[in-house]
């Protein structure tokens, strides 16, 4: 069964990546559907969209696209209990994504981290691929500012401004079972996929008021955009 989730996931990104190079198509159909319940491990946790991060247990990640495929990153956290370590990674690349975004290497840069209303200090600002930090004292609430590069794609040709990209929470690393919602800012979204979920569609809605299912377990909210970037530097 895993194999054929691996397949299924490779298609509909597949299908993403044709859309992306089709210089005359227009975007690939959004794919809204349920996510499917699995194992205990892949089980989304039912939503609570206006308290996760803020107020309630979980990751809450808002990416703004830039002209140059790089985002600017926000992710308010709530975890269950409060920690000392601070486990980060970036989008992972290789067998987790393929076609064009295989080859892309992300990094965050720019990190500003806020834990219990106090700012980290002494904290290296970059994150490539991964990276563990000591928070002293114990928090809960943290928030997490940061340039997320590297980890989008164009092809060419293609429409102007047209790309894929991978974004996933860096904190997901600390806590894997917390539910986590996406959400791209600015209205240019037009398809994405999920290919660490059972099933992998998950975008809802339609364009330009598309969105990403929220309630993802962190450990698995990789998303692959299909989106048009601003016409900016």
């Amino acid at each position: 069964m895993s194999g054929i989730r691996r397949l299924a996931a490779a298609l509909l990104i597949a299908g993403l990546v044709t859309a992306c190079s089709d210089e005359f198509a227009g975007p690939t159909p959004p794919s809204p559907g349920h996510l499917a319940a699995g194992s205990d491990s892949e089980r989304v946790q039912p939503p609570t969209i206006q308290g996760t991060g803020l107020t309630a247990a979980g990751i809450r990640l808002t990416a703004v696209p830039r002209g140059d495929g790089s985002f600017d990153v926000t992710e308010e956290v709530v975890l269950r209990s409060a920690t000392r370590t601070l486990r980060l990674r970036v989008p992972q690349s290789g067998e987790r994504l393929q076609g064009m975004l295989a080859r892309t290497d992300p990094e965050a840069t720019g990190l500003r981290i806020v834990a219990d209303g106090s700012p980290v200090l002494g904290a290296d600002t970059e994150v490539k691929p991964s990276r563990t930090l000591s928070l002293e004292p114990a928090a809960t609430r943290l928030e997490l500012t940061y340039r997320l590069s590297g980890s989008s794609a164009r092809s060419v040709p293609s429409r102007v401004g047209r790309a894929l990209a991978a974004i996933s929470p860096l904190t997901a690393a600390t806590d894997g079972t917390l539910p986590t919602h996406l959400a791209v800012s600015g209205g240019g979204l037009l398809n994405a996929a999920c290919p660490l979920m059972a099933e992998t569609r998950c975008a809802v809605g339609q364009p330009p008021r598309l969105g990403i299912q929220p309630g993802l377990p962190a450990a698995r909210a990789l998303a692959v955009l299909q989106l048009d970037l601003p016409m900016q530097p």
